[in-house]
């Protein structure tokens, strides 16, 4: 089997089955080896990028899905739903980002640092699938546990947690409230007036 063979049977899987496949079942469908998909995705990925269409291969985790370029939403989604667009609040995105950078985050927990109830939240999220039960804290009442889900990370356009964006660095106060000058830089610009007075000295500090 040479490789244009190989694209073409990883091209009909992905788009026959319509979510991600693992490398694993590409790996056993083929009977070749983990770095050699990699390299056939790669191609099969920059062929998407270069060439005038409306798909794209994206990788999830330790898999690929292809699927359509963001930038055509707006003509698929009618034809598979006729209802408004889903939207997230700002609540339902602060709820996400701290299950996001929480992963197995219990809903205690998570109205622990939000302050407020987020049954409503979570429920929304599951909805829109992305975030899935992952588990039972092995504590009392056994609480469920919230991750987020490969639709999540398909959604905002990562392969993996990894990938999310570093958190400012802070600490707690005695009654655990955000340091605020541990999160804002210390060396603060020195104020205009004062300046102005060095430039009339000539003594202006760079």
């Amino acid at each position: 089997m040479n490789l244009s063979q190989e694209q073409a049977i990883i091209e009909a899987m992905l788009f026959s089955t319509g979510r991600e496949i693992k490398i694993k079942e590409i790996m056993n469908a083929l009977e070749i080896g983990s770095e050699d998909i990699e390299k056939i995705m790669q191609n099969m990925k920059l062929k998407y990028e270069t060439e005038d269409s409306g798909l794209e291969l994206i990788k999830v985790e330790d898999g690929y899905q292809l699927c359509t370029k963001k930038e055509y939403y707006d003509y698929i989604y009618p034809l598979f739903d006729n209802r408004a667009k889903p939207t997230i609040s700002n609540a339902a995105l602060e709820t996400l980002s701290i299950i996001a950078y929480n992963p197995k985050i219990t809903r205690a927990q998570i109205e622990a640092i939000r302050g407020v109830s987020s049954d409503g939240t979570i429920y929304k999220l599951l909805e829109y699938n992305l975030i899935q039960d992952d588990g039972r804290l092995d504590a009392p009442g056994r609480p469920t546990m919230y991750s987020v889900t490969t639709n999540f990370m398909k959604m905002f356009g990562i392969s993996s947690l990894d990938e999310l964006p570093e958190l400012p660095r802070y600490k707690l106060d005695e009654n655990e409230q955000i340091v605020i000058d541990d999160v804002i830089p210390k060396e603060a610009p020195e104020p205009a007036r004062e300046v102005e007075k060095n430039v009339e000295n000539e003594k202006v500090e760079v």
